[in-house]
């Protein structure tokens, strides 16, 4: 069963919002034999062009589910969100399968219905197709994120001058910048 902790920014979640999002979002239950004890963390955020933003997010033992969108329409955008969602089950039922098959006996928690096997056609490949090595040099946040400009990539990871610790500094969607410190 999931559980649903509904936020507003810039929008009053009404009745009818909050069983809109419930509805849509439940029908990934369906995906899943055993049921499912999990938070659905939704965030809706409107902003002064008219855009909304969707996020939701739903972490479980063996997966997270994540997706955001954003559209001008709400609905549309929590149809989208219900979209992505079902796409990344079915790339990890995929890819939790393809294990089982190379292992014969580790034990499933997907459904194995009918209407869900049908649902799985999307089988990706994941094989690396270049390698690097390279040191991590200690460096500032910023000198970081000129580096990784220069180098023209939307990610640079190096080792904090002050911390001493490995981080990543990545480019938004937005066009601004993003920080990842490990623990």
């Amino acid at each position: 069963m999931l559980n649903f902790n509904i936020r507003g920014e810039n929008i009053e979640v009404t009745p009818a919002i909050r069983e809109y999002v419930e509805n849509k979002i439940e029908k990934v239950e369906r995906y899943f034999n055993e049921d499912i004890n999990a938070n659905a963390n939704v965030n809706l955020k409107v902003y002064n062009d008219k855009q909304t933003k969707v996020e939701v997010t739903i972490p479980m033992k063996n997966l997270t589910l994540r997706a955001e969108e954003r559209h001008t329409d709400m609905y549309a955008a929590i149809d989208l969100i219900v979209d992505k969602l079902e796409r990344q089950i079915r790339k990890h039922k995929t890819k939790v399968n393809r294990k089982f098959r190379e292992r014969e006996g580790a034990g499933l928690y997907f459904a194995t219905s009918q209407a869900a096997a049908d649902v799985v056609t999307e089988d990706e490949e994941y094989s690396i197709v270049r390698t690097k090595q390279f040191d991590l040099k200690p460096m500032d946040q910023e000198e970081a994120v000129l580096q990784m400009n220069m180098l023209g990539h939307d990610f640079y990871i190096f080792t904090d001058a002050e911390s001493n610790g490995t981080n990543i500094v990545y480019k938004r969607k937005d066009g601004k910048y993003g920080l990842i410190e490990t623990t």
